[in-house]
């Protein structure tokens, strides 16, 4: 804590919030591992099963238009993204990675709506799975912790 400053942290709390989950199909085995990791954590948050909505998609591409719909619509504390993208030959993987981030980063900027980034870019399916919840974590989960605790900071600004 930084003397005489005061400071603000958001709380790890879902209770009474109202999240969407957009995931893409595409490497369904691991992006169905990350969807798990951030429902077991949205739930062990607080948040109630009939406030968390899940949408899927055909891919990690179309994660942030139907992102930029849902947060049009309103009605979310937060728009969570989770997808997997590995590495292939060409440079396919490079055009739809850097597409999906920024994105989602602009959905965030646009709509002023805490959005969580959850969309793994591994060069081997190894990599993939470990950070779906074996030896790296689950970035699905940590992903759905960044946008509670943002959620909840923007909710209790000065």
């Amino acid at each position: 804590m930084l003397h005489g400053m005061k400071t603000f942290e958001g709380m790890l709390d879902g209770r009474g919030k109202k999240f969407a989950l957009v995931v893409g199909r595409f490497n369904e085995l691991v992006s169905g591992k990350l969807l798990e990791g951030a429902l077991d954590s949205l739930r062990r948050h607080g948040c109630a099963e009939e406030d968390l909505h899940v949408f899927w998609v055909p891919g990690s591409f179309e994660i942030p238009l139907l992102a930029d719909k849902i947060a049009q619509k309103g009605g979310y504390h937060g728009i969570l993204g989770l997808g997997c993208l590995i590495r292939g030959a060409t440079p396919h993987f490079e055009y739809i990675a850097t597409q999906c981030t920024r994105g989602l980063a602009q959905v965030a900027e646009r709509h002023g709506v805490p959005v969580g980034f959850g969309v793994l870019t591994c060069d081997t399916l190894d990599q993939a799975l470990e950070r779906a919840g074996s030896k790296a974590g689950n970035k699905g989960a940590q992903a759905a912790e960044a946008v509670l605790e943002t959620a909840d900071l923007l909710q209790h600004l000065p």
